[in-house]
């Protein structure tokens, strides 16, 4: 009884500070989630009230799409949802080349080859010396393209986003959120569809030296604020806005589409999803 009546407060103030912690909380493994070791997440598939059907919460992805830059790639079929808007389309990928040679290599072949009208085109393009560049084929097969102005080095993560604004008449590209390029004058309801498949990674002689990850696609045209926002996010970020997400690739363990829309993809040749690349590429988030 003495020891009660000497200790029982503290031990009541500590009981309610622990019910205080555990009612906002902090020792729920949602929250404890956020602090999982570098390269432990893998998006799994949910299907509760959300327009997104897996995400990351920021995390790093624990796999990420590597490459072989000879014949590897994703080939995710024609849909109508990637060609749901003619006037805008957003493309943010997260690319990491293991070599730069005099050739051209495309993280994203469009649904097309180069000049087909109606599609779009995300690329690295070494023989002409333009780094990344983002491109729109217009209704007679004319490319408009805006390229990058800085070299982009091997062995370094870039985030790069590709926008089209039919209604503005530009394209535009950006590098790990800062503008890099745009282009006037480019002409509206370009974005009309294409029969043949997309190509992650490339495919034959543009095939991708390296490693890909979190590929999004938007039927808009996104903001700078939410340029910036995919870009803090990380190679893990979720996309900024689900609504208009038609396409989401994080190529964390597998090609399925996480937007909701079924687009997945069919692995070709060497693509292997790499565990190691955290410790392989040194990353570091922004």
């Amino acid at each position: 009884m003495e020891y009660l009546m000497t200790y029982g407060w503290a031990i009541l103030i500590i009981a309610v500070v622990l019910a205080a912690l555990f009612q906002l909380g902090v020792f729920s493994g949602g929250n404890l989630g956020s602090h999982a070791t570098a390269g432990s997440c893998q998006v799994q598939k949910s299907t509760v009230g959300s327009s997104l059907v897996g995400e990351c919460n920021g995390q790093l992805p624990e796999f990420v799409g590597q490459f072989n830059g000879q014949n590897s790639y994703i080939s995710v079929p024609d849909s109508s949802s990637l060609f749901s808007n003619p006037n805008a389309v957003t493309v943010s990928v997260w690319i990491y080349l293991t070599t730069v040679f005099t050739n051209q290599y495309r993280a994203i072949q469009g649904f097309s080859d180069c000049c087909s009208a109606g599609a779009y085109d995300m690329y690295a393009d070494w023989i002409t010396g333009n780094p990344n560049g983002f491109e729109v084929v217009n209704s007679i097969g004319s490319r408009q393209v805006v390229v990058n102005v800085g070299a982009t080095p091997a062995n370094t993560w870039l985030n790069i986003i590709g926008i089209y604004s039919g209604s503005a008449g530009t394209v535009s590209i950006y590098k790990n959120g800062v503008l890099e390029g745009t282009i006037t004058g480019v002409p509206s309801g370009i974005i009309t569809g294409s029969s043949n498949p997309m190509w992650i990674g490339g495919g034959g002689a543009a095939s991708w030296p390296g490693y890909i990850a979190n590929l999004q696609i938007y039927n808009t045209s996104l903001s700078q604020q939410e340029v910036n926002a995919i870009y803090l996010g990380g190679i893990g970020g979720a996309p900024v806005r689900p609504q208009n997400l038609v396409g989401w690739w994080p190529l964390n363990g597998n090609a399925n589409d996480y937007s909701g829309n079924n687009n997945n993809g069919q692995v070709v040749a060497g693509v292997t999803f790499s565990s190691s690349w955290l410790t392989t590429t040194g990353y570091t988030a922004p």
